[in-house]
């Protein structure tokens, strides 16, 4: 039988654990595999474009399990009442190809996106920061707002979008948390200007310039998160040009993340390196810093891990027969039987 946690689950194990304390669970999670980054096969998503979205697979496996998470992005959705980004995945164990357990990771890449965002900031942006700025206010704000106060302290978040009601949205969603005290301004200018670290997370598929060079300071940490599939953009070029630019894994960035916009032979640095100590973060204070992040398929991996450990600590979900059971293995057809010993089918005459 398959361990299988739907929404209403993950929501209750969320609930039980506390929103920030999960996402710091998750990135101990991802923290550990990072370092690990040499023992899995890796490979950049396979994904189907339209004009209106992208639907991909993600796969990844190490000795042990192999997982993938199917997910979307079709920025119009929300004109038909549906998430922008919807997702669900599975592992599996390596020795049987046996589905061990299958989850909703819709609400789990949100958290898991905020951890990954954390984790690269703690290592790039510069130490004792206290303050975010954050141009985009969709689904991924407060989880991303909740991350950086829990594992960075940022206590001050001043933040824009030009929907006014998603500001408030976010506002009114973190009013009652123990969070960052959450500003709304009136301009990404205003958003951005004198904060430790800049995230811009927005939604359209389009080629765009959300940051621009006149909105960098020195010693800014750029936690780039729109960017993330081919013609789709956030960073000026400039702004990728002057920084010193980190990703999860290059062959996957270089086609879907702002340095799309960066000739092949620009040098860009891979984060588990730097998790691993075996080349520096950030070379000076005042260097600006970018995680160009399009999510990988390990930080999935991760979240699936730590989502299946949390579930049986808290006994939740339940088990699905995914897979046939069978007194023989090679007799696939008697599932098909009735008690009779006769087929489900109708004779043709």
């Amino acid at each position: 039988m398959t361990q299988f946690i739907d929404v209403p689950a993950l929501c209750r194990l969320v609930s039980q654990v506390g929103v920030a304390e999960f996402i710091a669970g998750m990135a101990g999670a991802i923290r550990e595999d990072f370092l690990r980054w040499e023992e899995f096969d890796k490979s950049a998503r396979t994904a189907s474009h339209s004009d209106v979205g992208v639907i991909e697979l993600m796969p990844i496996s190490d000795s042990e399990r192999y997982g993938f998470k199917y997910v979307n992005g079709h920025p119009s959705n929300t004109e038909r009442g549906l998430p922008t980004v919807m997702a669900f995945g599975a592992l599996a164990d390596v020795a049987t190809g046996y589905p061990t357990f299958v989850a909703e990771l819709t609400v789990t890449t949100a958290l898991r996106t905020a951890a990954t965002s954390a984790i690269a900031a703690s290592v790039l942006a510069r130490p004792n920061v206290t303050s975010m700025g954050m141009i985009g206010c969709g689904a991924q704000s407060e989880f991303q707002a909740l991350a950086f106060h829990r594992l960075l302290g940022v206590e001050t978040i001043r933040a824009y979008d030009i929907d006014p009601g998603a500001m408030a949205k976010l506002q009114r969603n973190l009013q009652d948390i123990h969070g960052p005290q959450v500003f709304l301004v009136d301009s990404p200018q205003q958003a951005v200007a004198g904060m430790d670290i800049v995230t811009t997370c927005t939604a359209d598929k389009a080629w765009a310039t959300i940051l621009t060079p006149d909105m960098v300071e020195p010693g800014m940490h750029i936690n780039g998160l729109g960017g993330d599939c081919p013609g789709k953009t956030e960073l000026h070029l400039d702004v990728l040009k002057n920084a010193k630019v980190f990703v999860e894994y290059e062959p996957q960035t270089r086609l879907e993340g702002d340095i799309q916009q960066l000739p092949g032979t620009h040098p860009v640095h891979e984060l588990w390196r730097v998790l691993a100590e075996l080349e520096p973060g950030r070379d000076s204070a005042s260097q600006v810093t970018v995680f160009d992040s399009v999510g990988f398929a390990l930080e999935d991996y991760s979240a699936l891990r730590y989502l299946q450990k949390v579930a049986e600590q808290y006994g939740e979900g339940e088990t699905i027969a995914l897979i046939p059971e069978l007194a023989d293995p090679k007799d696939l057809f008697e599932l098909v039987m009735d008690s009779s010993g006769r087929a489900h089918a109708r004779r043709v005459a």
